[in-house]
C-alpha cells in the first residue's frame, strides 16, 4: 500500500513543492490548510485521489490529530512574514501550532517529522519571528527528540515574496530601498532545492534528531541581490540607502495597512545576516548540491523585462 504523508501549509510556498515530490514518489498526501479551496491547485500533481485536501486550523486539536493519524511521515511547512491579525499571531502559528503537531504525531505513532524552521531562529532575537521560530523548534523537539528541522535562508522561487515584490517595485518606481544600506547578508536557496532536502529527511534514518542550515552556493549581500534582480529584468533603477531608524518609522507606518509592505520585525531581521553557520550541517551533509540563483532568476523574472515574456532577445540590457 502507498505511503500516507501530511503536509500542513502544504498550498504555501515551500510546501507545494514538498507536495508535488511526495505525489512524485507514488505517496497519497494529505494537504492540511486553513483554507481548502485555495489548495485546489495541487490536484493536478498526482493520480485521482492522491492529494486529499483537509481544512486544518492549527489551533483546533482534534483536526491536527486526525491529519496526522495513520501517517508515515508528516511536514510542517506552515510560516509567518508579518502578523495578519485575528488567531494568525507568531505566537499561534510559530510555537502552539507546531507543539500541537509534534505532540499529536508522538501520540498517534507517526514514524518521521521534518519541521521547517529558518536560518536565524534564536530564543535571544530580537525579532519576534526568530525569536518564535526557536521556541516552536524547542517544542517541536520536546515532543518528538527525532524531528528533523530544516532552517533555509531566504527562499527564492517563481512564487517568492522577495524578489517578485522588488522586481514589480521596479516597474513603477525609480528606486529600490537598500534597507540600512543594503550590507545584510543573504544566502538564497531555490525552493526546489528545499524540498529535495525535506524529502532526504523522510527517507534517511541518520538525519533524525539533526538539525539542518540551508543556504545556496553563494552569499550576496541586500544591495548586490537589487544589483543581480535589476540586471535580470533589464531595468535601470536608483538604489536608495535607507538608515534603519528610518525605515523603523515607515515600517509602523506600513504596518496600518491590512498587507503591510514592511514591518518594523522585518526591518529588525535585517540587521542580522542570514547565511549558513560555520559548522553547520548543510545540504553537503545531505548529498546534495543546491543550485545557484543566477539558473532560477531567468525562469521566473523574466515577466518584468520590458514587453515581459515576449520581448525581442536583442531588447538592450539598459531598457527602461
Amino acid at each position: 500500500m502507498a505511503k500516507v504523508a501530511t503536509v500542513f501549509g502544504g498550498s504555501g510556498f515551500v510546501g507545494r513543492y514538498i507536495v508535488k515530490r511526495l505525489a512524485k514518489e507514488g505517496w497519497v498526501v494529505r494537504v492540511a490548510v486553513r483554507d481548502t479551496e485555495k489548495a485546489h491547485f495541487l490536484q493536478p500533481y498526482g493520480n485521482v485521489g492522491q492529494i486529499v485536501r483537509m481544512r486544518v486550523p492549527i489551533q483546533d486539536e482534534e483536526a491536527v490529530r486526525e491529519a496526522v493519524a495513520g501517517a508515515d511521515a508528516v511536514f510542517n511547512a506552515i510560516g509567518l512574514l508579518f502578523e495578519p491579525g485575528g488567531a494568525q499571531t507568531f505566537d499561534e502559528v510559530h510555537v502552539n501550532g507546531p507543539e500541537r503537531i509534534a505532540r499529536l504525531c508522538a501520540e498517534t505513532g507517526v514514524k518521521r517529522l521534518i519541521h521547517v524552521s529558518a536560518i536565524g531562529a534564536d530564543k535571544e532575537s530580537d525579532s519576534v519571528y526568530a525569536r518564535t521560530k526557536a521556541l516552536g523548534e524547542e517544542a517541536t523537539h520536546k515532543h518528538f527528540p527525532q524531528v528533523s528541522i530544516l532552517r533555509p535562508s531566504i527562499v527564492i522561487g517563481p512564487e517568492d515574496g522577495f524578489l517578485n515584490f522588488f522586481a514589480q517595485m521596479a516597474r513603477i518606481s525609480p528606486a529600490l530601498p537598500l534597507i540600512g544600506g543594503g550590507k545584510t547578508r543573504f544566502q538564497p536557496v531555490y525552493v526546489g532545492d528545499v524540498a529535495d532536502a525535506a524529502m532526504v529527511c523522510v527517507h534517511e534514518s541518520k538525519t533524525k534528531g539533526k538539525t539542518y542550515e540551508l543556504g545556496g552556493p553563494q552569499i550576496y549581500t541586500f544591495k548586490q541581490l537589487m544589483e543581480i534582480l535589476l540586471k535580470e529584468i533589464r531595468r535601470k533603477r536608483l538604489l536608495l540607502p535607507i538608515p534603519f531608524g528610518v525605515a523603523q518609522v515607515q515600517a509602523g507606518i506600513a504596518e496600518l495597512l491590512p498587507k503591510p509592505l514592511l514591518t518594523r520585525d522585518q526591518v529588525t531581521l535585517l540587521k542580522q545576516d542570514n547565511v549558513v553557520q560555520k559548522g553547520a550541517l548543510s545540504f553537503k551533509t545531505l548529498g546534495l548540491e543546491p543550485q545557484a540563483i543566477e539558473a532560477i532568476l531567468p525562469t521566473y523574472l523574466i515577466r518584468y523585462r520590458p514587453g515581459g515574456r515576449f520581448a525581442k532577445h536583442h531588447l538592450p540590457s539598459d531598457a527602461r
